[in-house]
């Protein structure tokens, strides 16, 4: 009797197996490691430690992968490409920086929150920074940058480009708020206003003229943006390509949207930063 009773309670007490905790990986039979360590070199050791880790993540919820709102493809969007005029530019993309304004990178400086007048003549065809936006506003300037210059010798940053009081500008905006390419009275060809010089996740950069380069024409840096992704994945496409062909925009067409609720802007005239408050030239 007391034998049977024994039994029972050690049928009671023993551990249950279950499975892994919800969202948490199991290692599959064929892949668990079953060698204690202890019974290893420590080199062999260390490598059993790291492959359990690689095979287990640790993790306990469900990992989901969800795009960011602000960043969702814009509807009925489809871009186009044009020839670009040769040479294409002397160096990658992303690493000049005429092309990636990451490179150069700005500071906060202080100056008037809104728009000046610098006076003289102006281009009436000159890119239109209120057509950024649906509502055609000129938007409040929460922040104020310069750009840095670049040493081309060294190929490396420099002082902080001082020809204007301010040569970036934060401007207010909704996260998530749909951004276009500023009307201008220029065509580059098919009715396409500007080409897509560089784009990443975060910026973009486009040029009034189908030069490869910043050195004539009018250059727009847009900072702080989602890249319409199907605009984003072709201008990948047309750059590993070899750039003979790059995306091109149409004046009022959307090219992303912004991150948070404030994007840079800075505008160049043949390759020079001007002020981006302008009001006779920009606004």
């Amino acid at each position: 009797m007391i034998a049977s009773l024994l039994l029972l309670l050690s049928l009671v007490m023993g551990s249950p197996t279950y499975g892994p905790p919800p969202g948490e990986y199991a290692l599959a039979p064929s892949q668990a490691v079953d060698t204690p360590a202890a019974a290893l070199s420590s080199e062999q050791a260390s490598q059993t430690v790291a492959a359990a880790e690689e095979l287990t993540p640790r993790a306990y919820l469900p990992v989901v992968s969800k795009q960011m709102p602000e960043c969702s493809p814009i509807p009925g969007m489809q871009y186009y490409t044009l020839s670009v005029n040769p040479p294409p530019t002397d160096r990658p993309a992303e690493v000049h920086a005429d092309l990636n304004l990451a490179l150069r990178g700005y500071e906060v400086t202080s100056s008037y929150r809104g728009l000046v007048d610098y006076g003289g003549s102006a281009d009436p065809k000159a890119p239109q920074l209120y057509t950024l936006f649906a509502d055609l506003r000129v938007p409040y300037f929460p922040t104020l940058y310069q750009v840095y210059n670049w040493d081309w010798e060294c190929n490396c940053r420099d002082d902080l480009a001082t020809n204007y009081p301010v040569t970036l500008a934060g401007m207010s905006t909704a996260s998530g708020e749909v951004l276009r390419l500023p009307d201008s009275g220029y065509d580059i060809g098919s009715g396409y206003e500007a080409l897509v010089l560089y784009a990443s996740e975060e910026r973009i950069t486009l040029k009034y003229t189908r030069d490869d380069n910043v050195v004539s024409g009018y250059t727009i840096h847009v900072e702080n943006v989602c890249v319409e992704p199907s605009l984003l994945a072709l201008y990948r496409a047309m750059n590993n390509a070899g750039r003979g062909q790059l995306p091109a925009l149409r004046a009022g067409q959307p090219f992303g949207r912004a991150r948070t609720t404030q994007i840079g802007v800075a505008i160049r005239d043949a390759g020079t930063f001007m002020d981006p408050r302008s009001r006779q030239d920009w606004w």
